[in-house]
């Protein structure tokens, strides 16, 4: 299994046990869903809950939360496209700066996959949530948060260069 870490701040982000898949070789889509949680040890009897008793249970403490959201505590922030894209260059230029140390022949295409993400990042700016690590670091990446076509499958996208694998 792989973990992936921001490689400016160290927070975890994800994880490979989550369906994910590489885009333009510049971004990993992966995919999330609301999952219940509940306060509290409960015992799993492994029984089928009804319908009824499934809403019980949320009316008892229990919550639905997004699992990649939960599983790395990631924590929600607000941009407008202003404020986005200063962070996005700053952000670029520190991951460029990164690469140019660690994996310099990945700098070119790194600079035009960005480049032509961040184009459609802008374009359907309205559509996305904006989450960091568990850090709040505001140097460090920016999760982001979308549905697919259908309107309620939600998936987030990281930037591939600002994510750290270690093996488990």
């Amino acid at each position: 299994m792989l973990l992936y870490s921001d490689i400016l701040t160290g927070d975890e982000m994800v994880s490979d046990a989550f369906p994910m898949k590489l885009v333009d070789d510049i971004v990993y889509e992966v995919d999330c869903q609301l999952v219940t949680v509940k306060a509290g040890a409960d015992v799993d009897i492994g029984g089928n809950p009804s319908a009824e008793e499934t809403e019980e249970a949320l009316e008892d403490g229990a919550t639905q939360v997004n699992n990649v959201i939960y599983s790395f505590r990631l924590q929600s922030t607000q941009f407008d496209k202003k404020s986005y894209l200063a962070y996005l260059k700053a952000y670029m230029k520190a991951i460029k700066t990164k690469l140019m140390e660690t994996n310099p022949e990945r700098v070119e295409a790194f600079e035009k996959g960005a480049q032509s993400y961040a184009k459609k990042l802008v374009a359907s700016f309205k559509d996305f949530e904006f989450y960091t690590g568990e850090a709040m670091n505001p140097d460090g990446m920016v999760a982001l948060l979308n549905y697919r076509s259908d309107g309620i499958t939600p998936y987030f996208s990281f930037w591939k260069d600002g994510l750290k694998e270690i093996k488990l």
